[in-house]
């Protein structure tokens, strides 16, 4: 029985990775391939997550909303500019590159926290934060292939908002409720930018790629991660998120054709084993 459960909870620990990596792979094909406004995904696919969401907290029936706290408005805050980086970012970022700044951004901002609160950094999280930070640099450096300054500067602020907003969830009595809360606030935020964007008609395979990144692999991904978060060690919740990066980078070399350099895969590497030895030293 005990067998039986492990695989079932490593099934499903592998689908909730392959749908964070696909929200990469998503957003660059709708706004890179089909050239969909980066507003308009992203507004598409927060409305699309937060009907999920909150169709998901219906049918469980128990949840008291406290919209309007500043927690959870400076949450919908944060998810807004990662939702608005995130797909401003693969106009010209490639998936598996974009989701490198991403995690490596995250890794270093969530770093640089610990240190400010005036934590106790152990020297093994020292040397993760710095060689994911390596990492980063081996990737943004100016060379032969120069990365888009915008797109790698728009994936930055969207790692500095997902770091926010993993920093102001933790502790969450119900997460599945919050989150469905912070795509609802954040919807009104994102519609605000639509006018600066000069979009015109989506296309019904853009408009896909959206629906799809909002309500399965955003929506229904989050959901599923906070049901099997519970029953993790907490090391493994951690590890299995470096598959992220690493997922994005074969599929997007798969399915878009996306080059796997050296300096890429050097920078993977980096990053990646960064915060691999970050999470080694926290537990």
């Amino acid at each position: 029985m005990r067998g039986e459960l492990l695989l079932k909870l490593s099934a499903l620990l592998a689908l909730t990775m392959c749908a964070f990596a696909a929200n990469s792979i998503l957003n660059r094909i709708g706004v890179g391939r089909y050239g969909m406004d980066p507003m308009d995904f992203a507004a598409t696919r927060v409305a699309a997550g937060a009907l999920t969401l909150w169709l998901l907290v219906a049918l469980r029936g128990r949840f008291r909303p406290h919209v309007w706290s500043g927690h959870r408005v400076a949450g919908a805050l944060a998810l807004s500019g990662y939702m608005i980086g995130f797909s401003l970012a693969y106009l010209t970022l490639d998936a598996g590159l974009g989701a490198l700044i991403l995690f490596g951004v995250l890794q270093v901002v969530i770093f640089g926290w610990a240190v400010l609160k005036g934590q106790t950094i152990p020297p093994m999280r020292w040397l993760g934060a710095v060689v994911a930070f390596v990492g980063l640099c081996v990737l943004v450096w100016p060379g032969a292939q120069p990365v888009p300054v915008g797109g790698a500067i728009a994936m930055t602020i969207a790692g500095i908002s997902w770091a926010i907003y993993t920093l102001l969830g933790r502790g969450e009595p119900d997460a599945l409720a919050a989150t469905a809360t912070n795509f609802l606030l954040c919807l009104p935020l994102v519609l605000i930018v639509l006018p600066l964007s000069d979009s015109g008609t989506p296309s019904l395979p853009g408009l896909a790629t959206a629906l799809l990144a909002g309500a399965a692999t955003s929506g229904l991904g989050y959901a599923l991660w906070y049901r099997i978060l519970p029953h993790l060690p907490a090391t493994l919740a951690g590890v299995a998120q470096l598959s992220v990066p690493v997922l994005t980078v074969i599929a997007g070399a798969l399915i878009l054709s996306e080059p796997l350099t050296m300096r890429l895969m050097l920078a993977a590497m980096l990053v990646i084993g960064g915060i691999g030895i970050s999470l080694y030293a926290r537990h």
